[in-house]
């Protein structure tokens, strides 16, 4: 009897750490949708790859691709930065995985902040 209890509480465990490890898990496609400062809407997709705490990956949206520098995950947070036009626009993200999406302030340059919310490509 003992034996089966803990079976069954290794087992719940297991599942446990595998459902937290899937949580923070970016790997792959993302999209959202920005407010622009005159109120349109922008679709934003993302390909993100993580090693470690270290995240790389594309930023695409109706103005082109860019690459992702200064990218950072810790647990459930990750921040980045793209360099858009040509280097022009510095945009930095920086968000919080919130059950199955993620929440991003985006600072476009001096413009200001956006908020997007963004959720895995299925």
């Amino acid at each position: 009897m003992k034996n089966r209890v803990f079976v069954f509480s290794a087992i719940v465990m297991l599942v446990c750490l595998s459902a937290a490890a899937n949580a923070t898990d970016l790997n792959g496609k993302w999209k959202g949708d920005m407010k622009t400062p005159n109120g349109d809407s922008l679709e934003i997709n993302f390909n993100f790859q993580v090693s470690g705490e270290k995240l790389t990956g594309t930023v695409a949206n109706s103005y082109g691709e860019e690459q992702i520098t200064e990218g950072m995950v810790n647990g459930d947070a990750i921040s980045f930065v793209i360099l858009a036009g040509g280097g022009q626009f510095k945009i930095s993200y920086k968000g919080k995985v919130v059950g199955e999406d993620l929440k991003f302030t985006v600072t476009i340059g001096d413009m200001g902040d956006g908020e997007l919310t963004a959720k895995r490509v299925k």
